[in-house]
């Protein structure tokens, strides 16, 4: 967790901003709402998010897409939850979680198992 993390506490904006998908006209605007993770891997996940939102169409879809992109690069097992309303309480690896906003949706994506 970043030392601006720990000081705001739990659940705090951490990061937010724009990633500009192959079309500009497309950006995308992200919030980063918690997270335990190094910020060049939060960045990957924004960017894999972005990506699967613009393949995918169905949420389980994108979930599925976040994944296995992130079981490959950094090995199993993660766990990818999308939505626009769901709670959630998670025990995960140290530096393996993060919950973003992209533009309306939820992504909880952390390792654990």
């Amino acid at each position: 967790m970043s030392e601006e993390a720990k000081r705001l506490g739990a659940g705090a904006l951490v990061v937010s901003g724009d990633r500009k998908p192959s079309p500009p006209s497309q950006a995308k605007k992200f919030i980063i709402k918690s997270a335990d993770m190094k910020d060049d891997m939060q960045k990957e996940a924004v960017d894999i998010a972005i990506a699967a939102f613009e393949k995918c169409s169905v949420e389980k879809d994108v979930a599925e897409h976040i994944k296995k992109e992130f079981d490959t690069k950094y090995g199993p097992t993660w766990h990818c939850i999308v939505g626009k309303n769901f709670g959630s309480y998670v025990t995960h690896e140290t530096n393996h979680f993060v919950y973003f906003y992209l533009d309306s949706k939820a992504v909880l994506l952390f390792k654990s198992g």
